[in-house]
């Protein structure tokens, strides 16, 4: 166990400000409004640093920098991005701990979830997409004898993203890594819950950029969120035998209670063929009750903070509108300050706390018969973004994951992806350069 000192006490790693001014241009500059607003822990529940309010003058202000750094960055080659990038990578890599409890302080996720997998995936995320942008080349077709369409990638110039306050680092990052690798400026906007762990971030790497490359305009509370309800299946093999792949099964279950519940794709619908639907769900049970709430700077502690008081009063009224509409409440349900026990309900799918969205440590549960049954009450969701299976039948499994809705399914494990290269398309286009070597017409 390693029990970090929370920041502002003796032996922290963490150093934050009084206040935060937005970061613009390379510099800290004062809002236009003059107007601040407090950033609480949901650790404590004390305020711990002030941001500034952004306004559409700030965002302005931001986006003018942005514009005019975003040509100079744009000329550099892929490889002196991709080699500044690596930089980023290896200066994140230096100041894991740090950049982890800053993000635990900000968000209240457990310490060891960002040890161990958010800032990993940081470090990762540059690397990946200094790779890939290293490694391109462009292409040539020949359209005639003497015409030729030669293609490259260009930058669209400013990224603009608000970032939410589910994984603040992790989706800073996931867009500053594609975005500058493809050669904008970026302006963010992190969450009014969250703000303060992106300038931690800034401290570590800004000195890496030409000034105005990236830009932070905090204090906005208009950050829509998704919450899928993704449907994690549970085929009857799974407890054929007491062993290895039974208890990774569990695990997965339990996946609901990860970052507390603070993801759109947390597995937070499960479904039971009802051959073994009793038996797993005690075993289910006992493992949700093993997992340990408490201190999120402890790394032993499985299950942090949510991440304000409005989000943990949403949950509670999510689980009493369970009680009223007839869901069994199997274990969890109750709540002291910011932290909220892990919640198993077991009821019918058509009922509320199936089908509604909810960003909480809340997983509902459900039984199936056969595999058309599991996929027409997993398909139910609209807002499926992922999904997990759990079956020892590999065919079984191939033929469930085809015919589920959800965008992305886990099959026998259920963990972060990783980075999608594919999404460097959504910050460049593709230039055609159309050249004809005749000197006829």
């Amino acid at each position: 166990m390693t029990q970090y000192a929370a920041p502002g006490q003796p032996g922290s790693v963490v150093a934050y400000r009084a206040r935060y001014d937005h970061f613009i241009g390379g510099d800290y500059v004062s809002p236009v409004t003059g107007e601040y607003v407090e950033n609480v822990t949901p650790v404590t529940g004390d305020v711990f640093t002030e941001v500034a309010r952004g306004t559409d003058a700030d965002r302005a202000r931001a986006m003018h920098a942005a514009s005019g750094a975003a040509r100079a960055w744009g000329n550099t080659t892929p490889r002196e991005r991709a080699t500044v990038l690596c930089e980023i990578a290896d200066r994140i890599e230096e100041h894991a701990t740090e950049l982890a409890v800053a993000e635990t302080w900000d968000n209240g996720k457990p310490v060891r979830e960002a040890l161990v997998a958010d800032v990993p995936m940081l470090i990762e995320l540059f690397r990946q997409y200094a790779a890939v942008v290293r490694a391109e080349v462009g292409e040539v077709e020949q359209l005639g004898r003497s015409t030729f369409d030669y293609r490259s990638f260009q930058p669209i110039g400013v990224v603009h993203e608000r970032i939410s306050w589910t994984f603040p680092l992790m989706n800073a990052c996931r867009v500053l890594a594609p975005a500058l690798a493809a050669g904008n400026a970026v302006v963010l906007e992190p969450a009014l819950q969250t703000p303060a762990s992106i300038h931690v971030l800034l401290g570590v790497i800004a000195d890496l950029m030409p000034p105005g490359v990236v830009n932070v305009v905090t204090g906005s509370d208009d950050h829509p969120l998704v919450a899928g309800r993704c449907p994690n299946i549970f085929f009857s093999d799974v407890t054929a035998r007491r062993d290895g792949f039974l208890d990774k099964a569990l695990e997965g279950f339990a996946m609901f209670a990860a970052n507390q519940g603070e993801s759109s794709t947390a597995p937070s619908r499960a479904l039971i063929q009802t051959a073994v639907y009793e038996e797993f769900l005690h075993l289910a049970t006992v493992r949700t009750e093993e997992l340990r709430s408490g201190d999120p700077l402890d790394t032993d502690t499985m299950v942090g903070a949510v991440v304000s008081l409005a989000q943990r009063d949403r949950v509670l009224a999510y689980v009493e509108r369970g009680k009223a509409e007839g869901a069994r409440l199997v274990t969890g349900g109750e709540a002291s300050g910011h932290f909220v026990q892990p919640t198993i309900f077991e009821g019918d799918h058509r009922s509320g706390v199936f089908a509604d969205d909810l960003l909480g440590p809340v997983v509902s549960v459900t039984r199936f018969d056969d595999l058309d049954d599991a996929v027409k009450i997993a398909n139910e969701s609209v807002a499926q973004l992922g999904a997990g299976i759990w079956c020892r039948d590999v065919t079984l499994a191939h033929n469930a994951g085809q015919d589920l809705h959800a965008e992305r399914v886990w099959v026998n494990n259920y963990s972060p992806y990783p980075a999608n290269t594919a999404v460097l398309a959504e910050y460049r286009r593709v230039k055609h350069l159309l050249v004809s070597y005749s000197d006829r017409g």
